[in-house]
């Protein structure tokens, strides 16, 4: 998501069960490297998306190098699959809130910017 001409992009912001689905297809398939094709299709999720939050979240998902057949395959980090769902879901919705955090701070600058033209203009108008 891009906001005006400020490139603000949300990683976890809006797309917690999204990237909650694409994580428990993964814990459905231990010890796979899953296709973003495939991931789609178990979880229902369009390709684009499955494969736009897979590239977007390296913190969670990692990129398996090829195997020589041009496909690409991706698995849980090591750290993520070392933690237990409730930790993954808490990992999850602080990311969501510091996102949200630097919404608010990023709108209420904006605010407290125009605040300050309109006190400085006023008078003159």
């Amino acid at each position: 998501m891009m906001l005006g001409l400020i490139p603000i992009s949300f990683r976890f912001r809006g797309k917690l069960k999204r990237l909650t689905d694409i994580y428990q297809c993964f814990r459905e398939h231990p010890d796979k490297g899953l296709h973003p094709t495939q991931i789609a299709r178990f979880t229902g999720l369009s390709f684009a998306e499955v494969d736009a939050r897979l590239r977007a979240t390296p913190e969670l998902f990692v990129k398996l190098p090829g195997r020589g057949d041009g496909i690409t395959r991706y698995r849980l980090t090591s750290s993520t699959a070392a933690r237990s769902p409730d930790e993954v879901e808490r990992f999850l919705n602080g990311q969501a809130r510091k996102e949200t955090l630097v919404l608010y701070a990023f709108g209420t600058m904006v605010l407290c910017l125009a605040l300050i033209v309109l006190v400085l203009i006023g008078p003159a108008v």
